[in-house]
């Protein structure tokens, strides 16, 4: 099948006011990680409204909806799961209000990441009104749990469900820019004993709190001297220390107990055991333990799916099939080829193509500075757009060699 470009926008430009309201419905019903179940029962609804084929929630709690009976498989992925609202005297509304006003859509969720879904939902219904019938079956996942355990509904997919597409697409903020690849991160707990005393003779004690203070400045000389990668393209490792407490008996006394939490941005070629090796050795082997938490909390429907929280580096090559795939797509709709490049922060791309190997682009409505800020926005030009070249890519990828596609994915992450 060939591409109509002029009918998938004159559609997407049909269905631009549907795009902003459905987002809109979607905010007026908050969903934190773990508590997405009331989001998923009105994404189904709204599904099944549009006329996707198949309509299913699976075991972890996420939402899988279906166009086409193609032998290939794409899938298209949002996770559907927002941070919290923090201190709510930022905000000059209601952070779920799901205002639509001047072109832009205001909430919790607006540009991280439910822009994507809405986006998603409308793409789906023009596929299935100019009745698509290509080489792929679409599946749209609108998953759980991401922003706790970025990668984790993913992991669940391929791994339980087995759900193994042949390419995917984040509809993560990007700007309307064409994304293939993003640092990996971890996360490290540094714990520390001390020995106490009565604070008014601290010299008798040994504060497990100054053991914490000279490893948190350790760790502001380590992310100093991590090197950038090779190619320049994904940038240099970070550390940082994220959270820092110390405790005792009470609180006239020297603290017995101390921990440091790190947050661990892995550039290419860096792994999670260099990255353990790398705070021990900064903070000194003998002074700490440290380790790499795994999580373990349940979700909505109450499954327990762990995973280390580890999530693997990843990036595709320049002149991967699967990116002049996305390029291609945008030039037949806008005219011009997008700008080419990557995210600051972490997707579910981490399972798909950090762990699994499997091609991954992102393009999403939004931007990225907008996750996790203050009265969040998205603008609804960036909807109707989104949702023309979710539509539009199937048939831009008709042709790949998934062969050749398979030998330009780099992911530092294990199966």
């Amino acid at each position: 099948m060939t591409m109509d470009s002029r009918k998938i926008l004159e559609k997407a430009k049909g269905y631009r006011d549907a795009t902003a309201q459905a987002l809109a419905r979607l905010i007026r019903v908050p969903a934190y990680s773990g508590s997405e179940g009331e989001r998923i029962k009105l994404l189904a609804q709204m599904c099944a409204d549009a006329g996707f084929e198949e309509v299913r929630v699976d075991g972890l709690g996420s939402l899988l909806a279906r166009i086409g009976n193609g032998k290939r498989i794409l899938a298209i992925d949002a996770h559907i799961d927002t941070v919290e609202v923090g201190d709510r005297s930022q905000w000059s509304a209601d952070p779920f209000s799901g205002t639509v006003r001047n072109g832009l859509v205001y909430g919790r969720g607006s540009s991280d990441q439910t822009g994507g879904a809405a986006s998603m939902i409308t793409a789906g219904r023009i596929l299935r009104e100019i009745g698509y019938a290509g080489d792929y079956t679409i599946w749209f996942t609108f998953t759980v749990m991401e922003e706790d355990c970025d990668g984790l509904p993913w992991k669940y997919l391929i791994e339980r469900e087995r759900l193994v597409p042949d390419f995917a697409v984040s509809t993560e903020p990007t700007s309307l820019r064409l994304y293939r690849g993003h640092r990996g991160r971890m996360e490290i707990e540094c714990t520390f004993r001390g020995v106490s005393a009565h604070g008014s003779a601290p010299e008798r004690g040994m504060s497990a709190a100054y053991k914490a203070a000279r490893a948190a400045l350790a760790m502001e000389r380590l992310n100093a001297s991590l090197p950038p990668d090779d190619d320049g393209f994904l940038g240099k490792g970070t550390v940082t220390v994220s959270k820092m407490e110390a405790h005792g008996p009470s609180q006239c006394a020297v603290p017995d107990q101390a921990m440091l939490y790190l947050d661990r941005r892995l550039t290419w070629g860096e792994t999670m055991e260099m990255a353990v090796e790398q705070v021990r050795e900064a903070i000194g082997a003998d002074l700490a333990e440290v380790r790499v938490p795994r999580y373990t909390k349940p979700s909505w429907k109450g499954t327990v799916y762990e995973q280390e929280l580890y999530f693997p580096t990843w990036k595709i090559q320049a002149d991967h099939p699967l990116v002049s795939g996305g390029v291609a797509a945008h030039r037949a709709l806008f005219g011009s080829d997008p700008i080419v490049d990557k995210w600051t922060f972490s997707t579910n791309c981490v399972a798909i193509a950090g762990r699994h190997g499997i091609p991954c682009i992102g393009f999403g409505p939004g931007d990225e500075s907008q996750a996790h800020a203050p009265n969040e926005i998205t603008r609804v030009d960036d909807l109707e757009k989104a949702s023309a070249f979710y539509a539009a890519l199937p048939y831009a990828l008709v042709g790949i060699d998934l062969g050749k596609a398979g030998s330009g994915t780099v992911g530092g992450g294990r199966p």
